[in-house]
């Protein structure tokens, strides 16, 4: 009966807990208490699960415990856990985070967004040349509004590695159009290898390049990654 109400996560737990609270003499609310938990503990887990999938990392496992702050000690590591609180975006702030590459950028942007999603928001994770390969499709076929309506809804869009490989032409457009609908109602994180200075050079466009910063830098955390490359010094 509790599989066909859907309630799953009591089923697993039914038969021990019953156990539980016939040797602990526990009182038939105790029990209900024990239950209830146990089904909305499920349901979380089940709701978390689908949001990693939903967000599409590359790396699922990225997490803070596993950055080494150590290899670049220069780092502002207080922002950095600060922003795992999910805080910017509650209050629809953006992230930079600029360095060369190896140097950790791609862990601590889907760490961040793990820890969001953990904290209850929705996230969205495109390395940069993907998102726009998806928008070019989105096009094509004719989704382009719809697609442009997904990526606007979603309360952290992490856009990766912007400048690791040769853009497109729309690319300056396309970005442009995803930072004015998303400014000041949700939260845009990018990593890139190129400093500010260099975007419009990166985009092909200086006056576009402007204005995707003057919105990006308004309500912006910036995190200048330097120091040496992990894969590097691994290889070494």
């Amino acid at each position: 009966a509790l599989r066909k109400l859907r309630l799953s996560g009591m089923a697993a737990t039914l038969e021990s807990r019953l156990l539980e609270a016939q040797s602990e003499r526990r009182a038939p609310i105790d029990l209900v208490s024990a239950l209830v938990h146990d089904e909305l503990v499920r349901r979380q887990d089940r709701l978390l699960a689908r949001r990693i999938d939903e967000a599409h990392f590359r790396d699922r496992a990225a997490s803070l415990d596993r950055f080494d702050f150590d290899f670049n000690p220069k780092m502002n590591r207080r922002l950095v856990f600060d922003l795992a609180t999910a805080r910017f975006v509650e209050q629809h702030e953006d992230v930079l985070l600029l360095g060369p590459p190896g140097t950790g950028k791609s862990h601590l942007a889907q760490a961040i967004g793990l820890a969001a999603i953990s904290q209850g928001h929705k996230v969205a994770y495109r390395e940069a040349h993907g998102l726009f390969e998806e928008l070019a499709d989105a096009t094509l076929d004719g989704t382009r509004k719809e697609y442009l309506a997904r990526m606007t809804a979603v309360p952290l869009l992490i856009i990766d590695d912007l400048g690791m490989r040769k853009l497109p032409p729309t690319a300056a457009e396309d970005l442009l159009e995803l930072v004015m609908r998303r400014y000041e109602r949700a939260s845009t994180l990018l990593t890139s290898n190129r400093p500010v200075d260099q975007w419009g050079q990166l985009l092909g466009h200086q006056p576009t390049a402007t204005a995707i910063l003057d919105r990006i830098l308004h309500r912006a955390e910036i995190i200048h990654i330097t120091g040496r490359s992990h894969r590097l010094q691994q290889a070494v």
